[in-house]
Formats: structure tokens, C-alpha cells, sequence
């Protein structure tokens, strides 16, 4: 007799609970649809609003290419700088106990915490003509702010975090037991590297690169204050796209500013790709245990 009482008690709570969840859902794809889809729409509507030839016209700007190249340029190498410096960071923290572990951890977050501008700053008051090595760098001709050097530099601090963040958790979680099994097998440390602990990190890898690319393409704050805003030399997308905005130049403002979107975009689908894959590769595994 209790039986029907009690599903007549949680039917009202489990309406209230798809009722809660539907809200959540319209309230969350409001949020994108605001937030997200409409400025993309907007950038786009902006580009084309006097045409296709127009804005093929504003891409074909000279500055406008140069500040394409920098910024791909700008990518390309601290990409890189920062694969390697994430993956040695991750390695240390997440494979050895040392003195000053912690330390290092916060520097490694210390970038997610200080302004990009701030940073910037900083870069002047050290490397600037009146900095701290300023003098030395003017005698022997060696010119970082205000030039590419100076912009790298300051994307790199920006970006330091993205790699070694997203490695470090995932090794820890790994643990040490695989590797202390190939070391006794014989393997060198190299072996040990490229055969057992890079197969187990590909996918967090491959995704912190995807993050620290995107970043890196983004930067704005960092790379205004140290790059000194020369028109087809010190410009990146980002930069070039204020410019031009300043300059009421809205439909070339909004064609880069397209273009900076498309990146993006490809970049979050190959984000969504190397996430299912990682997915599938993670149900093939438990597949296999089971």
C-alpha cells in the first residue's frame, strides 16, 4: 500500500529536476548566443557590409599582411619555446620530489595572475632604453622593445602557463610505476621519454599546444605595450585591427578581425577533434582492461 505513495511523493521531484535542467540549458545557450555567437555574427556582418571585393580589398592591405605574417611568425616560435619548456616542467613536477617544487608551481601560474599589461611593463622597465639593461643593449646594438624580440618575449610570458598546466595533473595521475618498469628493463632515460611517457601524454599534449597557439595568435595586452605600434613591422592582428578601428576604418578593422575569427575557430575544431579522439582512444583502453 506505502508503493504508491511514495512514487506519487518523487513524481513532483523529478519534474522539478527537468524543469531545473531545461532552465539551466535555455539559460546557458542564451549565454553563448549573446556572448558568443552574436559578436561572431556581428564581426562578420561588419566585413561583408560593403561587399565581397571590399573586404578581399581590405585583406590585401600591405600592413594588413604584415601583421598576418608577425603574428604566424610570433606562433611559430613560441609555440615551440613553450612545448619545451612545458613538457621538462611537467616532467620535474609531476616525476620528482626536489626542493623548491613549490616554488616552481607558482611560477609557473604566475602569468594567470598578473595583468598582460602589467607584464608588458615590466618588459620596458628591464629591457627599455632607460631599463635595467638599457644602456647595454643600445652600446652593443641590441634592440627588444619596440621590435620583435620584445614582443616574443612577452608573448611567451603570457602563454607559459598553457603546456606545462595541462601536463602536469595528467602525469601526476599517471604516476611513476611505467617508467620505473622501463628503467629496470634497461631503458635509457631517452627511451624511457619517447616510449612510455610521451605515448601516455599525446593527447593532453597536443591539446595544451592547441591552447598555447591560440593564446599566443590572441595577445593583445602584453604585445601593445612592448611593440610600438609600427605600421608593417611591430603590428600583429590584434594591434592592426585597434589601428584601423582608430582610423574609422570599420569594414578593414572587421575583415582582420574575421580573419583573427576564423583562426579561432579552426582552432577550436581542431580542439573538439583531438578531444573525441582522446575520448576514443580513452573507451578503446577500458574496453581492453575490461
Amino acid at each position: 500500500m506505502s508503493q504508491p505513495v511514495i512514487s506519487q511523493r518523487m513524481q513532483p521531484a523529478g519534474l522539478e529536476s527537468k524543469l531545473i535542467r531545461r532552465v539551466l540549458i535555455a539559460l546557458a545557450l542564451l549565454f553563448v548566443f549573446l556572448f558568443l555567437v552574436l559578436p561572431l555574427a556581428a564581426v562578420f556582418t561588419e566585413a561583408l557590409r560593403k561587399g565581397i571585393g571590399a573586404y578581399f580589398a581590405s585583406l590585401n592591405d600591405p600592413d594588413s599582411w604584415a601583421a598576418v605574417r608577425l603574428t604566424l611568425f610570433i606562433a611559430a616560435i613560441v609555440v615551440p619555446m613553450n612545448l619545451a619548456f612545458g613538457v621538462c616542467a611537467a616532467w620535474a613536477v609531476a616525476k620528482h620530489d626536489f626542493k623548491g617544487k613549490s616554488f616552481l608551481i607558482t611560477l609557473i601560474d604566475l602569468p594567470f595572475s598578473v595583468s598582460p599589461v602589467v607584464a608588458g611593463l615590466v618588459y620596458v622597465l628591464v629591457f627599455g632604453a632607460n631599463g635595467w639593461f638599457g644602456g647595454w643593449l643600445l652600446a652593443h646594438d641590441i634592440k627588444i622593445i619596440f621590435a620583435v624580440p620584445g614582443m616574443i618575449i612577452a608573448t611567451v610570458f603570457v602563454t607559459l602557463p598553457f603546456i606545462a598546466r595541462e601536463l602536469i595533473p595528467l602525469m601526476q595521475s599517471q604516476g611513476t610505476d611505467e617508467e620505473q618498469a622501463a628503467i629496470v628493463l634497461g631503458a635509457s632515460g631517452w627511451q624511457v621519454f619517447t616510449r612510455v611517457t610521451l605515448p601516455n601524454i599525446k593527447w593532453g599534449l597536443i591539446y595544451g599546444v592547441i591552447l598555447c597557439n591560440a593564446r599566443s595568435m590572441g595577445e593583445f595586452g602584453a604585445v601593445a605595450v612592448v611593440s610600438g605600434h609600427i605600421r608593417g613591422q611591430t603590428n600583429t592582428m590584434p594591434l592592426q585591427v585597434e589601428i584601423l578601428y582608430n582610423e574609422y576604418q570599420s569594414v578593414a578593422a572587421f575583415a582582420i578581425a574575421s580573419l583573427l575569427a576564423l583562426l579561432a575557430l579552426l582552432t577550436l575544431v581542431i580542439k573538439t577533434f583531438v578531444e573525441w579522439r582522446q575520448q576514443k582512444a580513452e573507451q578503446l583502453l577500458a574496453r581492453g582492461l575490461s
